[in-house]
This record gives structure tokens, C-alpha cells and sequence, in this order.
């Protein structure tokens, strides 16, 4: 996942991006917006990081949401495929 995805998405990952770091506002999301440098100067601000560790923990951040996207997708496959196999078998029936 990159960060054009991450701000097409950042509605759904602003509850994401507070549980992980509490201590940024409401405002302080929609000034980040999805945005990278955004995200590392705010991360910079109310945690007092350097920028090389905020910048660090914004991509592991992102990395871990394109990991939780594939395992959902993956659910949702293996679920579709019950499904369909579920409706073959009624269909044999």
C-alpha cells in the first residue's frame, strides 16, 4: 500500500491512526489528511520523535494496514468459497 491509497482511504483509517497514536487530535487528522509528511511532523510534535523514527513509524503503520487489508481479503475469499460451494452442493441436491 502506498500513501495515494492512504489518503483515497483515510477516512476509514483515522480510528486506525488514533488507537495507535492517542495523543493526536481530531484536528490533527484532518490536517494530516492521509498525508505522509503531514503524519511525520505531527508524530514529530506531540511525541517529540526525531524524524527518521517518525518517518519509521509511519511507514511500518501503513505497512501494517496493507497486511490487515490482504488478510481481510483473504477471509472474504475464503468465505465467497464457502459460500459457492455451499450453493453447488444445494444444487445437487
Amino acid at each position: 500500500m502506498n500513501w495515494d491509497q492512504v489518503e483515497g482511504k483515510w477516512k476509514q483509517y483515522k480510528g486506525k491512526v488514533k488507537e495507535k497514536w492517542g495523543k493526536l487530535t481530531d484536528d490533527d487528522l484532518d490536517v494530516i489528511d492521509g498525508k505522509r509528511q503531514q503524519l511525520v511532523g505531527k508524530l514529530q510534535e506531540h511525541y517529540g520523535l526525531a524524524k527518521d523514527a517518525a518517518e519509521k513509524q509511519a511507514d511500518e503503520f501503513v505497512s501494517s494496514l496493507h497486511a490487515e487489508d490482504r488478510e481481510a481479503a483473504r477471509q472474504e475469499g475464503r468465505e465467497e468459497g464457502r459460500d459457492q460451494e455451499r450453493a453447488r452442493r444445494a444444487g445437487q441436491r
